[in-house]
């Protein structure tokens, strides 16, 4: 068994500061050790994913190496009695596609506490629509809606053309919010309405008034998914007892932002983690993913391509080109 061979993208170190990605064979032996063999079915682009594949040490410390932080497949064998052979599974986050081969290769293998039992009301495929972006955005929506009702005001997304922005904005319009999306891509108004976005900003826009200590109250929520300037104006801009959350920083890791919002608005600031999101935790997004907060236009958020084409997709995201998700038919097979 160990001597199987399957297709992958292998991401080589060919000198100091430079590194190729190529689609190669590998066998079975040379995935780690772990409890439960996958056979991946579908994965999904994230940012950190090419990151990985570029060579980013604060993402993945050795290669050669393959990326895919999520995955969607079939359990070909198991140490555990908790999975068996044909249970259809979903593996996000944790060290998957970071320093453990991840899912844009045929097979993974993986500790048993990293992998959920793919809910019923979701296919393979569903599930990697959503991936990590999905976990992050319902997790997101899943925070806010706790404190934030739909009569009480407009939501923002920002970042909302990419995985995780559009997926929020999709949720939130699916439960009633009057949601205001912020984009940088001219392009990206019919998609977002369609979503169910019922204002559309551009990055300017959203920026308006942030040389203020505070501005002028204007949401009842934000979905942050880019971090720098633009989510220190949407916390300046945030009404009394709102929430922001955060949970990207292609913008800027830095925040420059004063007290006011939290001491004259009561504004909070929820941080978004799905990288170790407490397993009783996931498993209950993924369930109302799967249940009543099932996007209706699911497949309209993404594009499928095999693997042949993963690079290519890859340098769009680098370039800030991707819209909505981008879903890898790993193993055509399944």
């Amino acid at each position: 068994m160990e001597t199987v061979k399957f297709r992958a993208m292998v991401v080589e170190q060919t000198g100091e500061n430079s590194y190729r990605r190529s689609i190669q064979y590998r066998t079975l032996r040379q995935l780690p050790e772990g409890d439960v063999l996958i056979r991946v079915a579908y994965s999904s682009l994230n940012y950190k994913d090419a990151l990985s594949a570029t060579g980013n040490r604060g993402v993945t410390r050795n290669f050669p190496h393959t990326p895919g932080i999520d995955c969607a497949g079939v359990v070909e064998s198991s140490r555990l009695d908790r999975f068996k052979q044909g249970d259809r599974v979903i593996v996000t986050s944790y060290d998957l596609g970071m320093n453990t081969a991840g899912g844009f290769g045929e097979y993974i293998r993986v500790p048993g506490d990293w992998v959920v039992s793919l809910p019923d009301g979701l296919s393979l495929r569903d599930s990697m629509v959503y991936g990590t972006a999905g976990l992050a955005a319902a997790m997101s929506v899943y925070a806010l809606v706790k404190t934030v009702k739909p009569e009480d005001g407009d939501v923002l997304v920002t970042g909302a053309s990419g995985g995780v922005g559009s997926i929020a904005v999709a949720l939130l319009a699916k439960l009633n919010y009057r949601v205001v999306a912020v984009t940088g891509k001219k392009d990206a108004a019919g998609f977002l309405t369609n979503l169910g976005a019922a204002g559309i900003i551009s990055r300017q826009e959203a920026l308006a008034g942030s040389d203020k200590p505070i501005g002028k109250a204007l949401w009842a929520g934000v979905v942050d998914t880019v971090g720098g300037e633009i989510l220190a104006s949407a916390l300046k801009s945030t009404g009394t007892n709102g929430v922001v959350t955060c949970c990207g920083n292609v913008a800027s890791a830095e925040l420059a932002i004063n007290v006011y919002p939290f001491i004259l608005r009561g504004v909070s600031l929820v941080g978004i983690d799905t990288q170790n999101c407490p397993m009783d935790h996931r498993v209950s997004i993924w369930n109302r993913l799967a249940g009543d907060w099932k996007i209706d236009r699911l497949q309209e958020l993404a594009r499928e391509v095999g693997l042949d084409r993963l690079s290519g997709e890859i340098d769009r995201i680098l370039h800030g080109e991707q819209r909505g998700r981008v879903v890898i038919h790993v193993n055509e097979d399944i």
